[in-house]
């Protein structure tokens, strides 16, 4: 008799332990892992894979032998108990106590722990255990699947969102997976798609450009030391953008004499994209067409300003790229400076001193 209530209890123990440590080992393996996997053991990452993709069909499996076993443990080792012990406070008050610590700490909390520890180690015995365990219980998982897929039909979402990758870049960064750089770097591309041009732009306010009509030397001597290397070219207004020429190519022209010649013989073409623009988009524009620059329209069609790659590039990388001749390093941060002057002149603003004095009194 006491042989069978041993035996009872280390079934429903060993098979709820082993339920528990598949089930820690299983949620712990990443997209990632199951990916490496495919390259360095076929047959496991192609199981892995398989499990990630079809989810519910190894937890049915595990949740239906961890109940069977949970029931029938319990179900023997009190029938047992209640042969040998009869109805005392032994059989009906000890007994369920010590079952339900064991299955406390001996199937939940040590073999998980070993399993979020351990899982990667224990991925291939995991996949060899989980198959059996799948094909044993067939019926039982095809109809849990079955009730499944009939509760969260149309529910399909990805495992991982983009704030999950940013948490596991930062979550790299503390743990030194991955530098403080690019850590930033990471966290930046997840949040790329929410910048839109107007975000990154150089407002038109400090944008340099050039009357098409105006000749080489003359632009060269008003600007002769000027930074950018592609201006704007416009006809009357910097609403009436017609493109853009390269400063290289300026200053090769006044090395051939070509001092009259109008910037417009220059001219590139310049496209326009609006405000709201995507940033991904928009890198993704400037690579496959070969260009650097584009003009930024507002919802009327006239220049709000311009963007470039290395606008783009700088948003990407979290800092600004600036050369040994910058002066300003953020153009958006200048014209608002240079708006706060005008609107201090016309009386929209308080000067800053003013300010002070009401802030003091």
């Amino acid at each position: 008799m006491y042989t069978l209530i041993v035996v009872f209890f280390l079934i429903s123990i060993f098979a709820s332990f082993l339920c528990s440590v598949l089930e820690a080992v299983l949620l712990s393996i990443s997209p990632a892992y199951a990916q490496r996997q495919l390259a360095e053991n076929p047959p496991v990452g192609e199981a892995l894979t398989e499990f990630q993709q079809n989810i519910d069909r190894p937890l049915a499996a595990i949740l239906t032998l961890n109940t069977i076993a949970h029931t029938v443990g319990a179900i023997g080792v009190g029938a047992q108990a209640a042969v040998i012990w009869g109805d005392s406070w032994a059989a009906s008050v000890v007994v369920p106590v010590v079952m339900t610590l064991a299955i406390l700490i001996l199937s939940e909390i040590i073999p998980k722990t070993l399993g979020a520890m351990y899982w990667q180690e224990l991925s291939g015995f995991t996949v060899k255990a989980l198959k059996l365990i799948i094909i044993a219980l067939a019926p039982l998982v095809y109809v849990s699947q079955f009730i499944t897929r009939i509760l969260l039909r149309g529910k399909n979402k990805s495992v991982l969102s983009r704030a999950d990758f940013t948490a596991m870049a930062e979550l790299g960064a503390r743990d030194g997976v991955f530098s403080e750089g690019e850590s930033k770097l990471l966290a930046n591309v997840m949040r790329f798609n929410k910048v839109s041009a107007r975000d990154v732009m150089t407002p038109r306010t400090v944008v340099i450009a050039a009357q098409q009509e105006q000749t080489l030397s003359d632009f060269h001597q008003q600007h002769s030391d000027l930074r950018f290397s592609r201006i704007p070219l416009y006809s009357d207004s910097k609403d009436s953008v017609t493109g853009y020429f390269l400063k290289d190519e300026l200053l090769a022209s006044l090395l051939e004499n070509q001092h009259d010649k109008p910037l417009s013989s220059l001219k590139r073409e310049l496209q326009a994209v609006p405000e709201d623009f995507p940033i991904p988009e928009l890198f993704t524009h400037f690579t496959t067409e070969h260009t650097h620059i584009a003009m930024v329209v507002d919802e009327f069609g006239g220049m709000s300003g311009v963007v470039s790659m290395e606008d783009v590039i700088e948003t990407l990388l979290g800092l600004e790229i600036v050369d040994e001749v910058d002066q300003d390093v953020d153009m958006q941060a200048m014209a608002r400076k240079q708006w706060e002057k005008r609107a201090e002149r016309v009386g929209l603003i308080k000067p800053e001193s003013a300010k002070g004095a009401d802030e003091a009194g």
